[in-house]
């Protein structure tokens, strides 16, 4: 099923809440109408009945025996035609008009209330009601007024709002359809544009109206997602990039170590340093491979962590156990500075071990034989800072703000003599960054660096 466009979506709600809104204003002014025309007659009925009483109250007082006269004469003398009559309170007829005789309008019963409607012989009356008690006597007088004028004017009103609606709404409609497809067109224009955007011209942007409303911060959300989507892309294509040199030169001297090893017949020993060496290639691609593999799952989403307890002083001593064998390896100097209290942190303690190992290996890989390394940790503001020194070879200061990028190495001879690919730090980031903490450098070229790293301890 095939849903409307926005254009007549909103062209239909446009509608609805235009019939809604006539609907209401044409019963709200056909009720208001009738209502003050009624308010307006029973008025002009209050007034003639006051005259009537009065004059009974008069007549009753000095000739009793010429009300009924005096009530015939008054209702002759008024311009309007004679809607009156009267009768005691045992229902016997003092006066009634003519008119009031030939429509037979009964006296009712009870006057709980003043006015009413009543349907003389298919003459709409407006009858009002009132008891008076004149010259020691109760009687009870009825006024009236034809309403057919009046009902005639609201049905012509009535009858000019219906009519007069379906033009309104047609006309209405159209206005609808037509702001709302001008409303929608910088949309369209957007959306061409947005289309036209690929792998290819990633770098291309929206044009921005800087008209201060949605559309300008649409164009602005939109140019700020495409400058992320171009990031990752050439992050993705970088990485793919270095990962694949990365790969070629191992690969390559395997390839070429074997094809030698057996073009020309070699001794057992010939044979055996071949395949060392294709081992040492096997084991630095595996560890390239398995690294790889760690940061394309954390960037899926999929690579969780054990959340549990740890002691982080606990885990350093562990991570420095291991480094402390490679720099006696190297004839490094190690020192430990571990605080000797409980620092807890909620995390998963093999990937903490291995963003403390991370460090220790790059601190021993860069500083050359004779130099020292220090590692110690201690409590700070309710974090754990575990810092990292040595006196290697340091890093210079357009080097810094790069060193955690994928495959990114300050000195790439030095790095392929050391054995590094520029993934260890990466990782170390991201494990970091996992455990709610981060990682910080401070680097002097020729004097050494400082790696601190941040956790939050966790509440007793």
């Amino acid at each position: 099923m095939k849903l409307l466009s926005i254009r007549l979506r909103l062209t239909a709600w446009y509608i609805a809440i235009l019939v809604g809104s006539l609907s209401v204003f044409g019963i709200a002014a056909f009720l208001a109408m009738t209502k003050g025309i009624e308010t307006s007659v029973d008025e002009s009925l209050e007034g003639q009945a006051a005259g009537i009483e009065e004059l009974m109250g008069r007549v009753l007082k000095d000739e009793p025996a010429q009300l009924q006269d005096e009530l015939r004469e008054h209702g002759e003398l008024r311009e309007q035609a004679d809607f009156s009559q009267v009768c005691d309170q045992d229902g016997h007829w003092i006066y009634r008009s003519r008119l009031m005789t030939s429509h037979d309008v009964p006296v009712p019963a009870a006057t709980s209330y003043s006015a009413y409607n009543f349907d003389a012989k298919g003459l709409p009356l407006r009858v009002l009601v009132r008891e008076s008690n004149a010259g020691g006597g109760r009687y009870r007088i009825q006024v009236a007024a034809p309403m057919d004028d009046f009902y005639d004017a609201i049905d012509r009103f009535k009858w000019v709002v219906l009519l007069l609606s379906p033009l309104v709404l047609i006309g209405a409609s159209a206005g609808g359809y037509w702001l709302s497809r001008r409303a929608l067109t910088p949309v369209d224009q957007i959306t061409r544009a947005a289309q036209e955007i690929n792998s290819n011209n990633l770098a291309r942007r929206l044009d921005v109206p800087h008209t201060g409303d949605e559309l300008q911060s649409l164009s602005e959300t939109l140019n700020g997602m495409l400058e992320r989507l171009e990031a990752s892309f050439n992050r993705i294509t970088q990485f793919t990039a270095d990962a694949s040199h990365e790969l070629r030169t191992p690969l390559a001297l395997m390839r070429t170590t074997t094809e030698v090893s057996l073009r020309t017949s070699r001794t057992v020993a010939e044979y055996r340093e071949a395949q060392e060496d294709v081992l040492a290639e096997l084991e630095k691609t595996s560890s390239l491979v398995e690294k790889l593999m760690l940061l394309a799952r954390t960037d899926a989403g999929v690579e969780s962590l054990q959340r549990v307890p740890v002691n982080l002083a606990d885990c350093l001593r562990e991570a420095c156990n291991d480094g402390r064998v490679l720099a006696d390896a190297k004839q490094v100097s190690f020192n430990e500075n571990i605080d000797s209290s409980a620092l807890a942190v909620e995390g998963d303690p093999q990937a903490l071990h291995r963003l403390f190992l991370i460090l220790i290996d790059n601190a021993v890989k860069y500083t050359p034989s004779g130099g020292s390394i220090s590692v110690g940790i201690k409590r700070s503001s309710g974090s754990a800072v575990a810092e990292f020194q040595d006196t290697g070879i340091g890093i210079t200061a357009e080097d810094l703000p790069n060193i955690f990028d994928r495959f990114y190495r300050a000195d790439k001879a030095r790095s392929r003599e050391f054995g590094g690919v520029g993934l260890g730090l990466s990782i170390a980031r991201w494990v970091a960054e996992a455990h709610r903490g981060s990682v910080e450098v401070q680097s002097t070229p020729g004097v050494g660096s400082i790696f601190r790293v941040h956790l939050p301890l966790l509440q007793a």
